[in-house]
């Protein structure tokens, strides 16, 4: 076999065979080594059309291309490739199909595959600078790569999902994910998290996927909640245990701790209990595992009777998210609370008015066992992902890679 056989079969480049070789060492033509391969396509009495994929066996024209291949030992790597046009009857004039490049791709597929898995794992500064490329090639490439692989979301068996926000800029800026919660696959990413913005993925759904969806996951925001129940009527809204434990200490424990440690300002004993000890107030029970913080924590609870209610009432809150029956669950809420409402605290009050109209998305807990945490999860990959590219200006390639993080479990 040949040299000029075995760099063929080497390189894999289907329908041709290798013309001239030059390798160029450092400074002859730029800062690195660079590999000039001649590629010459074999005469074939049938060629692929790039635009319907028929067999077709009139040439129209051959023209050179200049193309990036895989670095060949240690050298920055050129394929000169003649690459033929052919002659359709249906399409016209058009390129040949080859598998190992793409119709107007300035890469091969192998480069662009391998520059896709780095900027998996590194900026496109990095990966740009290992490669020798500019950035926003690299860019390019790996959005291609991205649209590629993922293709179109796959919505198809959907029958449960869960969706939340994410702040993408400053200025209270957001994007929408909405995920399939029971094998963690991201479906589709949007920008803002209005009415408006999250119905592209119902209208991508279609009127057979949104009757499909039998229960959604999210926190209290009305706006998914009208979207999706003018979308999916049959689907049953599952209110999430953070978000309304999150909301219970900004609206309840927050401010009566501030109302007592300010009626507690001429005792300065008091007062040094109080300082310092919200963390401790919103802390779950089990999880303040130093000894001094559960003696600070039952020193708070026993100089004040408000604070200790609220914090009781807090972890009763808690249980609603354990019951499998909604009946159960349904008395437990009403002596909940029937026991806030008598408790004299205006705040805590207030709080149980506002939370009973969210009861039954709390109750359906009982029948989907969903949760956000999930997406708080994958909110935090977000940010990682997010920091690592020192941001994004392109929301379409951000969003591919937030898909492209979170393909599911199979």
């Amino acid at each position: 076999m040949s040299g000029s056989e075995i760099t063929r079969l080497l390189g894999g480049w289907e329908g041709y065979r290798v013309g001239t070789v030059q390798r160029f060492e450092a400074g002859e033509k730029g800062p690195q080594a660079e590999i000039w391969i001649e590629l010459l396509p074999l005469k074939r009495r049938r060629m692929r059309c790039s635009g319907c994929g028929e067999l077709v066996s009139k040439v129209h024209d051959i023209k050179e291309r200049w193309i990036r291949e895989l670095p060949l030992l240690d050298a920055k790597t050129w394929l000169l490739v003649w690459r033929r046009r052919v002659r359709c009857p249906g399409c016209g004039t058009k390129l040949e199909e080859l598998p190992w490049v793409g119709r107007y791709s300035r890469v091969t597929k192998r480069l662009a595959e391998s520059v896709g898995r780095l900027c998996q794992v590194a900026s496109i500064k990095h990966v740009a600078t290992f490669f020798s490329m500019s950035w926003w090639s690299v860019k390019a490439v790996d959005k291609q790569y991205l649209a590629e692989k993922l293709g179109p979301p796959d919505i198809g068996n959907v029958n449960a999902i869960a969706m939340d926000e994410f702040a993408i800029q400053k200025g209270h800026r957001y994007a929408t994910v909405i995920v399939e919660p029971y094998i963690k696959r991201v479906l589709w990413v949007g920008r803002g998290r209005s009415r408006e913005s999250i119905r592209p993925f119902f209208e991508l759904l279609g009127p057979t996927g949104c009757q499909a969806i039998k229960a959604v996951a999210m926190d209290m925001n009305g706006a998914y909640e009208a979207e999706v129940r003018a979308w999916c009527p049959d689907a049953e809204i599952v209110y999430d245990l953070f978000h309304v434990v999150m909301k219970y200490g900004r609206e309840v424990i927050d401010p009566v701790r501030r109302a007592e440690a300010k009626r507690a300002e001429g005792d300065s004993r008091t007062r040094k209990v109080f300082k310092g000890a919200r963390w401790l107030l919103l802390r779950n029970k089990r999880n303040i595992e130093s000894v001094d913080d559960r003696i600070r924590l039952y020193d708070l609870l026993d100089a004040n009777r408000n604070l200790m209610k609220v914090y009781v009432l807090k972890e009763d809150l808690k249980q609603l998210w354990d019951f499998h029956y909604p009946k159960a669950a349904k008395r437990f809420w009403k002596d909940w609370y029937r026991r806030a409402m008598q408790s004299g605290i205006e705040p805590l009050r207030r709080f149980a008015k506002r939370l009973k109209p969210y009861v039954p998305g709390i109750l359906a807990h009982c029948r989907h066992r969903l949760h956000t945490s999930l997406l708080e999860g994958i909110n935090n990959k977000i940010k990682v992902i997010k920091r690592m590219a020192y941001g994004f200006r392109d929301d379409a390639y951000f969003f591919l890679k937030i898909r492209a993080a979170f393909p599911g479990i199979p």
